[in-house]
């Protein structure tokens, strides 16, 4: 579009609206809000106004995002179920259902038609607050009117009936999906499989997975995801790796994604061997990400009490990084720590947070535990507190009595 501005094409409210969502895609939402400013008046109205919104809200940027909302409001631009849909997703991805229902009761009071799309996050909202006479309430409410009633409305309704545990009636919604989503909706077949996972189906998951490769010429490696991860979910080692063989033999790119579904799943039942075979033939394969796989092989070993083989997984998973696409999980750095400071084994602490240091993750946390290493060993470490101040680590009050321990202040 930079190309049509340079020649003076006349874009429409719509054109700059598309702009600034590109922008913000691309380059940012700092470069969003510039665009948006040197916009001309006229050209500042509901459906730029509303991208800028949409930008906040994907960004989970609350406060630019109420702020701009009210300001809206008050210069009068025409709120849409659109304003409000991003708004009340915005509470949802921060765990704010609650926050959701009272601005339906705004739409009401306003006039502002539900859409589909409001009504499913209403549910939504509900199951998340336990609410499932809610859910169902709601759900009544968008019966009425058949139009605002599709697939997505019932696969709602049949997501709140798995989180709640009532099964019986999540199957009744799901075959209602089925019903009237329409012919070739890979979509809603993603949902179902995944749904009826939840729901611990297995015998639906196998019949939907055979309904969607018969209705479409080729099956393509999102649905095998989707497949491998509810198998997963139900523990179907059998299945998984039939699934994931037919995936493989047949896959024009290899996406690294499905073979960790089956790393993860052969790892959690124990099958080392298999998981290895797997890993090693998507190294040749494709062209990763590989440090996810490594990490869980590491964290494998480290449940078998298998330290060299762990540290040998992590380094691996380090070795394979490219720019800053993966960190070990905080959690997984917590266990390695927490293990090594158990069994007062200095060395092998010092030589993740060598590891961790160049993947940018050691922090307080991290120091702080490998000083209790040294202390649960009864060692010294005399270079503590110069290496701490070396990387750059903000000396709070608990690395400074844990120093104590390990480094005395010379008086």
């Amino acid at each position: 579009m930079e190309w049509m501005e340079m020649r003076d094409f006349n874009f429409s409210f719509g054109d700059y609206a598309m702009r600034l969502d590109l922008i913000s895609k691309v380059r940012g939402v700092s470069a969003a809000e510039n665009y948006f400013s040197n916009l001309s008046q006229s050209s500042k109205n509901k459906f730029t106004y509303g991208a800028l919104l949409n930008c906040y809200c994907k960004e989970k940027l609350i406060d630019k995002a109420l702020g701009l909302f009210k300001k809206m409001d008050e210069m009068n631009l025409a709120l849409t179920s659109l304003t409000y849909n991003n708004l009340m997703s915005l509470h949802m991805r921060l765990g704010q259902p609650e926050k959701v229902p009272p601005l339906i009761q705004e739409m009401r009071q306003r006039d502002i038609s539900l859409s589909t799309f409001s009504y499913n996050i209403l549910m939504h909202s509900f199951s998340c607050l336990n609410d499932i006479e809610g859910v169902e309430r709601v759900f009544g409410e968008i019966k009425e009117n058949e139009k605002l009633c599709d697939w997505t409305t019932y696969s709602n309704l049949a997501a709140a009936y798995v989180k709640a545990g009532i099964h019986d009636k999540a199957d009744s919604a799901l075959k209602n999906v089925e019903k009237v989503m329409g012919p070739r909706n890979r979509l809603a077949y993603h949902y179902m499989i995944s749904l009826y996972a939840g729901a611990s189906n297995l015998g639906e998951v196998h019949r939907v997975w055979s309904s969607l490769k018969s209705s479409f010429p080729t099956t393509n490696s999102m649905s095998y995801l989707v497949m491998l991860e509810a198998l997963a979910k139900l523990n179907d080692i059998d299945g998984i790796k039939i699934c994931f063989e037919e995936w493989e033999s047949n896959c024009s790119s290899y996406d690294m994604r499905l073979a960790n579904v089956c790393i993860k799943a052969y790892l959690k039942n124990d099958m080392v061997t298999e998981a290895e075979l797997v890993r090693d033939r998507a190294i040749k394969r494709s062209k990763g990400p590989f440090s996810w796989a490594w990490e869980m092989f590491t964290m494998f070993f480290l449940k078998q009490n298998q330290m060299d083989s762990a540290l040998k997984c992590m380094e691996e998973a380090i070795y394979a990084v490219k720019d800053t696409e993966w960190h070990p999980k905080p959690e997984n750095i917590n266990k390695l720590l927490n293990y090594f400071k158990e069994e007062k084994d200095v060395d092998g602490a010092e030589e993740l947070c060598k590891m961790l240091k160049k993947v940018n993750c050691l922090d307080s946390k991290t120091y702080n535990s490998l000083i209790d290493t040294y202390i649960a060993a009864g060692k010294p470490a005399p270079d503590m507190r110069r290496r701490i101040e070396a990387d750059g680590i903000e000396m709070n009050l608990e690395i400074e009595n844990a120093l104590e321990g390990v480094c005395p202040k010379m008086s």
